[in-house]
C-alpha cells in the first residue's frame, strides 16, 4: 500500500516540474562554488555579508569546539546550556534592544516553539498571506483560530481585527523581510494596528538581522520597543554566517518560552563552537560596517542596471531580488541556462510561491564582485532578448 502511494506522489511532482534536487558543492572565494568540475557563482544563498566562509568564524568555531567539545551533549535545561550560549543570548538581546534573548537550534524551531506557546488557549492569530512556511505551520500546530490578511494590506488586517472577539487574546504575525518577494513589512503601521486592537505583534526578522537597521539590528531592532513588537525572531545562519536562531523579548516572553516551548525544551542545544562563531560574527558586524555599505551599493547597482536592461525585477530594496517568470517549466529552463553560464540561482516554484508566480530568486552578498553581478545581469538580458514573452520587457517597478 505505501509503495504505490509514494510512487504516485513522486511521479506527480515530476510531471508538474516541481521536483526538488540537491546539488553537492564545494566553496571557493568570492561567492564561487565548485560543482564537480564546473565553477558557479552563488546567487542563491543567504550569506548576505559574506561571513559564512570567513576564516575568523571558522577559527572561532574550532577554538570553541576544542574548549567546550564538539557538541553540547544535552538540552539547554539539562546540562547543555554552556558559557558561549549564555554570552550569545546577551549579545543578541543587546543587538536588538531587548531585555533578553533565547537561543533555538533553527529558525523553523524558533517559530514553531513560539507559536505553539503563544497560540494556545483560544488565541486568535492573524498572519500575512506571504509569511514563511514555519510561521504558518506554527500557527497550525498551536491549533489556534487563524486568519490571513492580504499581503502588506494593513487595512485588511484592521478589518479582521475589528471583527474578532474581544474575549480572546490576539496575535499578529508577519515576516520582516519576505523571503520570496524581498519586500519589507511596515513595522510602524503594524505596531499601530496592534496597539489599537490590543494585540501582540510577532515579527520574524530572519532576513533583516545583520542587514537592515542601525548597526544591522534588523527591521525592528532598537527602533521599536518591546511594547510595540513584543515578539522578535531572528536567525543566525543568514547574514551572520553561522547557524541557529533566537527569540528576543521581555522577561515574560522568554520565561514563558523556556517553560513551555517544546521545540526548546526537548532538543539538544546547538554545538558550543557554533555559538562561538556567531559571537565572532557579531564582533565583525560591529567593527566592519563597510560590509553593509558594500551590500547596499550592490543592491542599488543591481536595480539601476536591471532597469537599464529592461528586466522586470520585482520591487525590492533588500538583497533578495526576484524575477517573476510565472511558469515553473520556464523557470527551470532559465535556471539551467544560467547554470551553464556559471551562475547558481534559486528556481522558486509552487507550493513555495502561489501557482502562476514561479520566479528566479537572486540574492546579493557583500562578497560578490561587481564583475560577477554585471555578468549575471548581461546573461539575464540575453535570455530575455532571445526568449520574448508577453510583458517580459515591461519597465522595472
Amino acid at each position: 500500500m505505501w509503495r504505490p502511494l509514494l510512487e504516485q506522489r513522486l511521479e506527480q511532482q515530476r510531471r508538474q516540474d516541481l521536483w526538488r534536487q540537491r546539488v553537492t558543492l564545494s566553496p571557493l572565494e568570492d561567492k564561487r562554488l565548485v560543482n564537480g568540475r564546473h565553477t558557479l557563482v552563488d546567487f542563491a544563498g543567504s550569506d548576505y555579508l559574506g561571513l559564512a566562509h570567513d576564516p575568523r568564524l571558522a577559527e572561532a568555531l574550532a577554538q570553541g569546539a576544542r574548549r567546550y567539545g564538539a557538541g553540547s551533549g544535552a538540552s539547554h535545561l539539562v546540562s547543555g546550556h554552556l558559557e558561549p550560549h549564555h554570552a550569545l543570548e546577551e549579545r543578541l538581546a543587546d543587538l536588538t534592544g531587548r531585555p533578553r534573548a533565547l537561543l533555538f537550534s533553527t529558525g523553523y524551531m524558533a517559530n514553531l516553539g513560539t507559536l505553539q506557546v503563544l497560540g494556545a488557549g483560544g488565541v486568535q492569530i492573524f498572519q500575512d498571506r506571504l509569511n514563511h512556511a514555519s510561521l504558518l505551520d506554527g500557527g497550525q500546530l498551536a491549533g489556534a483560530r487563524a486568519r490571513r490578511f492580504h499581503h502588506r494590506d494593513y487595512d485588511d488586517l484592521a478589518r479582521l481585527l475589528s471583527r474578532s472577539s474581544n474575549d480572546k487574546p490576539r496575535l499578529v504575525v508577519s515576516d520582516g523581510v519576505f523571503s520570496m518577494d524581498g519586500d519589507t513589512a511596515d513595522i510602524s503601521v503594524l505596531a499601530d494596528r496592534c496597539q489599537r486592537f490590543d494585540a501582540w505583534l510577532m515579527i520574524d526578522d530572519a532576513h533583516g538581522v545583520g542587514v537592515l537597521g542601525e548597526g544591522g539590528s534588523g527591521c525592528v531592532g532598537r527602533r521599536f520597543a518591546s511594547r510595540q513588537v513584543p515578539v522578535l525572531v531572528g536567525t543566525l545562519g543568514k547574514a551572520l554566517g553561522s547557524a541557529g536562531a533566537f527569540v528576543a523579548g521581555d522577561d515574560l516572553l522568554i520565561d514563558s518560552l523556556t517553560q513551555f516551548a517544546r521545540a526548546y525544551i526537548y532538543t539538544t542545544a546547538q554545538p558550543p563552537g557554533v555559538a562561538c562563531a556567531t559571537l565572532r560574527a557579531l564582533d565583525i558586524l560591529e567593527s566592519e560596517p563597510e560590509r553593509r555599505t558594500v551590500l547596499g551599493d550592490h543592491i542599488s547597482h543591481w536595480r539601476e542596471q536591471a532597469k537599464r536592461l529592461g528586466l522586470p525585477m520585482m520591487p525590492s530594496e533588500t538583497p533578495i531580488q526576484p524575477l517573476l517568470l510565472g511558469d515553473s517549466q520556464r523557470v527551470l529552463s532559465w535556471s539551467r541556462l544560467l547554470r551553464q553560464r556559471g551562475f547558481l540561482v534559486g528556481a522558486i516554484r509552487e507550493p513555495t510561491v502561489p501557482r502562476g508566480q514561479a520566479r528566479l530568486r537572486f540574492t546579493l552578498s557583500a562578497a560578490h564582485t561587481r564583475q560577477s553581478i554585471d555578468a549575471l545581469l548581461e546573461a539575464l538580458a540575453e535570455l530575455a532578448t532571445n526568449e520574448p514573452q508577453p510583458g517580459l520587457r515591461e519597465p522595472l517597478a
